[in-house]
């Protein structure tokens, strides 16, 4: 590659990254919501983000356990979505020997970006009872992403008999990894 005149490596220009140096950032996931709620239909939908929300996304210093999806008009009558509850840990500029937190958890209320039939689908999902539960927050790409689900609220023998289900299951594969 010629950058300047001279030929240089790509991994050697300045604030360029080679492929080997990028890691997959995990996904923040709340597995609350897959044990409180009997999830249905998924959209994967955009955030209205701070730059300091962004930034702590891609870190993963955000909290889905709790949150969850409302919807509220706007000016022109129509209906729009908003995270609700969902915690973002920021840092601050305050000097360290200040006293002051480094941090802190903002639980604003956060536009949801989606497609107006998406989002009068949920919405009419909503009214007739369901919930709208954040499963997952998506940092892979160039943009950060929600992953939304619809979820009816489970009762607590449901609770318990998933609970059940799992411990079969995982005592089924100690007995076939034993057999082999």
């Amino acid at each position: 590659m010629v950058y300047n005149g001279h030929m240089v490596k790509k991994s050697a220009r300045r604030g360029h990254q080679t492929t080997s140096r990028k890691l997959a950032k995990p996904a923040v996931v709340n597995r609350r919501a897959g044990f409180d709620y009997e999830l249905g239909e998924t959209l994967i939908v955009g955030l209205e983000l701070t730059g300091a929300e962004v930034k702590a996304a891609r870190l993963s210093h955000v909290q889905l356990r709790g949150a969850y999806v409302t919807s509220r008009e706007n000016s022109r009558k129509q209906a729009e979505l908003y995270l609700i509850n969902a915690s973002f840990s920021l840092n601050t500029n305050v000097p360290k020997s200040s006293g002051q937190s480094q941090t802190t958890v903002d639980t604003r209320a956060r536009k949801i970006l989606a497609k107006r039939r998406e989002i009068d689908r949920f919405v009419t999902a909503r009214i007739s009872g369901q919930t709208i539960v954040p499963t997952k927050l998506l940092t892979t790409g160039r943009y950060i992403k929600l992953v939304i689900a619809l979820g009816k609220g489970k009762k607590k023998y449901d609770k318990r008999e998933t609970i059940r289900r799992k411990d079969l299951a995982r005592e089924n594969q100690k007995f076939i990894k034993n057999l082999r």
